[in-house]
């Protein structure tokens, strides 16, 4: 879903009788702030308070130590002491409001935030560095430098703490954006399912709007009414106190979105377009309009020889470090596993790899020795999605491999596999070559690169995902790999071990 987003606004109404009656020309009336406005307020004002009491901490500790150690002459104390002090304060805290670091949409939505955080301290410290060479300060100013990425991490650690406060409001469904969908049932329905994917989803679907503005709209079991035709969505908007208007796959006539952008006027209401581009990263995106015909440019997906020796440099890393940092937990493992059946350690399987080419996938082994010749008799209870077969309480798991899995301990082997070559740390799950075999045309492509241990499938759900999830997840990862993304999935890994839900 690609959003192109304007805040436009809306005047509230109470008024829920005349929803359905066709727009006309009204006075204007000054915007009032919706509910996700007050939540937002609310969180920039504590993240505006915390980062004050970073920047002075960060400041005011590094002069006090230069000062503690007698570093400062008596001649340049008026200068460094006290007037880069205040110019690196002054800065630092313009940098964060005029680099829009607390704007509402970057809350809580990945690295953007973080990135721009980066980006302010950057130039608050060049305008210090300014400061200093136009002051002719001499002393003093390296160490006063030394406070901007140690405020920097410091800041890291409160916008990581604001965001999981963030997250647990939304959990509680608090701090949520309130979001009135517009357009046919079919597009709703799958703009609906890609909102609330999550749980902790940033938007509340509040109502829809559909031609005839009647009936309900079903996602995942869930209703949601129609609040609205097409001719009435501002009106609607306010009468249900909504934050943002989403119009859903195409535009319903040339100027409908003109048109609602007018109706939406002078209020607070965000309006978004969710164009009809599915599983597209943003950095393969480009927005160019030309003569005021809005132009998206979708970059191929990049599967080139310098992508993947730089994954492999990363793998092959990693995978030593990992492989010596986690020998002491790896033998504990193989140690249980001897003790609890005497059987072998260690579970080898045929698994299709880059481009379908077979290969022996390791775990350590968490099933009875028997596991393969038992799976006939077990094939009637799949639980699994599509040619998978899953089992919650499968009888050929040990005592031992049922705590394994639960953790993904049995998958530390395969730090082998992605030493040699023949896996990756990220990427989507290996499959079996008679998984391949039930391949539809498009889910071949997830071939297209090695499989991981670890992938969006393994960190969005695992085996309590459909089938049709799963592989759009794969696909989505080989359409949009990236090295930021496999940091975000390992790091998202971690947390998954850590609470493990979906594992079986």
């Amino acid at each position: 879903m690609v959003p192109l987003t304007t805040v436009i606004g809306h005047r509230r109404s109470s008024d829920l009788t005349s929803i359905l009656a066709p727009e006309r020309s009204r006075a204007v009336a000054p915007p009032r702030p919706g509910a996700g406005a007050r939540w937002a307020e609310r969180f920039t004002l504590g993240m505006t308070i915390t980062d004050s009491l970073v920047i002075v901490a960060a400041v005011v500790g590094v002069v006090g130590l230069v000062h503690a150690g007698g570093i400062l002459p008596a001649s340049d104390a008026p200068i460094d002491s006290l007037v880069l002090p205040m110019v690196a304060v002054a800065a630092w805290a313009l940098a964060l409001s005029w680099g829009h670091t607390r704007e509402v949409r970057v809350l809580g939505s990945g690295m953007l935030e973080f990135r721009r955080v980066a980006i302010a301290t950057g130039a608050a410290a060049g305008a210090v560095a300014m400061t200093v060479v136009l002051l002719g300060a001499t002393t003093g100013r390296d160490h006063l430098l030394i406070g901007f990425p140690v405020g920097l991490a410091a800041l890291g650690l409160t916008r990581i703490a604001w965001r999981r406060r963030l997250q647990a409001q939304r959990m509680r469904g608090i701090a949520v954006n309130r979001v009135v969908v517009v357009g046919d049932r079919a597009e709703i329905a799958r703009t609906i399912a890609q909102l609330t994917r999550a749980g902790g989803s940033r938007y509340d679907v509040v109502g829809v709007a559909v031609s005839d503005g009647h009936g309900a709209v079903v996602v995942n079991g869930q209703a949601y009414a129609a609040v609205a035709n097409f001719e009435n969505v501002a009106r609607a908007a306010a009468a249900v106190n909504a934050d943002m208007v989403v119009v859903a796959g195409q535009p319903v006539g040339g100027d409908y979105l003109r048109d609602l952008a007018w109706g939406l006027e002078h209020t607070p209401t965000e309006l978004v377009v969710s164009a009809v581009i599915g599983d597209v990263a943003q950095h393969r995106m480009h927005f160019h309009p030309v003569n005021g015909l809005p132009l998206v440019h979708v970059g191929a997906p990049s599967f080139t020889a310098g992508q993947h020796l730089a994954k492999r440099l990363i793998d092959l890393t990693l995978s030593v470090i990992a492989l010596v940092l986690l020998a002491p937990v790896m033998a504990a493992v193989a140690l249980a596993i001897k003790l609890d059946d005497h059987g072998p350690v260690l579970f080898r399987q045929e698994r299709s790899g880059l481009n379908g080419h077979p290969f022996k996938m390791l775990k350590f082994r968490t099933m009875v020795t028997t596991a393969e010749a038992d799976l006939a008799a077990l094939m009637a209870q799949n639980e699994g999605a599509g040619p998978l077969f899953k089992l919650k309480r499968d009888p050929r798991i040990t005592r031992v491999g049922a705590f394994l899995r639960k953790y993904s301990l049995d998958e530390l082997p395969q730090i082998w596999n992605a030493l040699v070559g023949e896996m990756s740390l990220v990427g989507p799950r290996p499959p079996l070559a008679r998984e391949v075999a039930q391949y539809e045309a498009s889910a071949h492509r997830r071939l297209y690169t090695k499989p991981g241990i670890t992938g969006l499938w393994q960190v969005s759900g695992r085996s309590d995902l459909t089938w049709e999830q799963s592989i759009r997840l794969d696909l989505d990862y080989v359409e949009n790999w990236s090295v930021a993304g496999d940091a975000r999935i390992m790091w998202r890994t971690v947390k998954t071990v850590l609470h493990p839900n979906g594992a079986y």
